[in-house]
């Protein structure tokens, strides 16, 4: 008991040091948090962005203040795209350990206003998509027998507002394959958890929604926090869903 309680014990639990991980989305807003958080608990990590420009800048910054990291062009839609960062990871570092499947976009229009192509576009890139990188990563931590996946959810799956249908049916989708997936992945060594985040302080929300009230949502940087506790279980521990609110949060009870 006394060793747990030490803070150098502490500090050696909370570390990522020798891991690689690859980020989506980790251009701005929550997955530019998230390689921040990473960075500093040790991780080498990979910011992969559909906009390159922004990964190699958050990258860049990273490095800059000590940590390693690296960016990437990444469409998550495209599986040769997937294949080919995971296999330049590989090459680069010499094995992956973490992915974070956090790319995601919305469109704020009633049902029967939203065309299908966007439709299906929203689902392609926050379902289709972490699917598509799991498929890349899945090999290579199946051969490991240890690693770890993060599906970045949201509080749209688990309640439903009006104008958003298409993105409450990718994220109720993701926690759903977040969790089947869980039960694959487990016996293999491989850990599965789904992160149900409430409303951030990120472009995200305020490029549509410019009036919303920041005291109303959280810092990014509290959601990364909660995923660098998630992936610094002990071993033998998965926590395969966990849901992070602002304390005022407004979509949830």
């Amino acid at each position: 008991m006394s060793e747990l309680l030490d803070g150098r014990a502490r500090t050696r639990e909370g570390s990522l040091a020798g891991r690689v991980a690859m980020v989506t989305g980790g251009g701005r807003g929550l997955g530019e948090a998230i390689c921040r958080c990473l960075a500093q608990a040790g991780a080498s990590v990979v910011a992969c962005d559909i906009r390159a420009e922004r990964a190699a800048a958050v990258a860049k910054a990273i490095r800059a203040g000590g940590g390693e990291a690296r960016g990437l062009a990444l469409d998550v839609t495209a599986g040769d795209q997937a294949a080919a960062a995971v296999d330049e990871v590989l090459g680069v570092y010499g094995g992956l350990d973490v992915l974070v499947n956090n790319a995601g976009i919305d469109a704020t229009l009633p049902f029967d206003e939203m065309p299908a192509e966007t439709f299906d576009r929203i689902l392609d890139v926050n379902l289709r998509g972490p699917v598509v990188m799991a498929r890349a990563v899945f090999p290579h931590l199946r051969q490991r027998g240890a690693g770890h996946i993060v599906n970045v959810a949201s509080t749209a799956a688990k309640r439903a507002w009006p104008n958003a249908s298409a993105y409450h049916a990718s994220k109720w989708g993701l926690v759903g394959f977040s969790h089947a997936l869980h039960t694959e992945a487990r016996p293999l060594g491989i850990r599965v958890t789904a992160i149900v985040a409430g409303g951030m302080r990120t472009p995200f929300l305020f490029e549509r929604f410019p009036d919303l009230d920041p005291g109303l949502l959280q810092d990014p940087a509290s959601v990364a926090e909660t995923i660098r506790f998630v992936l610094t279980q002990p071993d033998g521990t998965v926590i395969p869903e966990v849901t992070v609110l602002p304390m005022r949060e407004t979509s949830w009870p």
